[in-house]
């Protein structure tokens, strides 16, 4: 029974990479239009959804972010992913070894052509330098704010209590998103970070945009994945819808 059980689970996943090609995702890179995928920065190679930069001169703060083409609300999403390589020349020192998933986020068509980041709450992605600690998992909001232990969170970015992930290993990163009550971040099994109330932030120029009513909470929206001038993979992107 308990076989059946899991096996049921496995096929409800969605895998929204085919590990073919980007068929369903969108791209939107700074200063470019929407769907234009400029320097081929995401491709997929050998079966992996690829971030590069091979084609750039300079980075030039060209933030870019790949969208899956459906709106979720209730879900659960699991990425396997690793920093490879070099940081692109130009790149932000913050950007080494950092990407991130989007997560409620606007629709890139919606997004202005020199806007750096979707307003949406990001599951931000960092690797280790070998030496130091640094938490992965952890919490951006770009254009939003959050709720921690009923506390309203203005800080742009919040760390997870995850352990560091050295080198180009794989790492497993999982989020529960319930639509604008809680979301969980989970690594190895564990909530290494939990916040609620996803909203809008008034004061934002980007969110002012999307803001159609006094109630800023936000229940859903799109999926993105960044690039943010240090070469990233994913080998895999699957979504299980869980009820509301």
């Amino acid at each position: 029974m308990a076989s059946t059980s899991l096996a049921a689970e496995d096929e409800a996943w969605i895998q929204l990479f085919n590990g073919k090609n980007l068929d369903g995702w969108t791209v939107k890179i700074r200063n470019h239009p929407v769907g234009e995928n400029f320097g081929n920065t995401f491709r997929v190679e050998d079966g992996l959804l690829t971030v590069r930069y091979d084609q750039y001169d300079t980075f030039d703060e060209q933030f870019g972010h790949l969208f899956y083409r459906d709106a979720f609300s209730h879900y659960r999403l699991r990425v396997e992913y690793r920093f490879i390589g070099e940081q692109c020349p130009g790149g932000p020192g913050w950007a080494f070894r950092n990407s991130g998933v989007m997560l409620h986020g606007q629709k890139p068509e919606t997004m202005t052509v020199d806007q750096r980041f979707p307003v949406s709450v990001e599951a931000q992605l960092l690797g280790g330098d070998g030496v130091a600690e640094r938490t992965t998992s952890n919490v951006c909001t770009p254009g939003t704010h959050i709720v921690i232990d009923g506390e309203r969170i203005t800080r742009h970015c919040n760390s997870s209590r995850s352990k560091t992930y050295h080198g180009d290993q794989w790492v497993t990163a999982e989020f529960e998103v319930r639509g604008g009550d809680v979301i969980k971040h989970i690594l190895d099994g564990q909530v290494v970070l939990k916040y609620e109330k996803p909203q809008y932030d008034p004061s934002d120029s980007d969110a002012q945009r999307l803001i159609a009513s006094d109630d800023l909470l936000i229940r859903q929206g799109t999926i993105s994945l960044q690039s943010e001038s240090h070469p990233v993979q994913f080998r895999k992107v699957e979504l299980l819808p869980l009820k509301p």
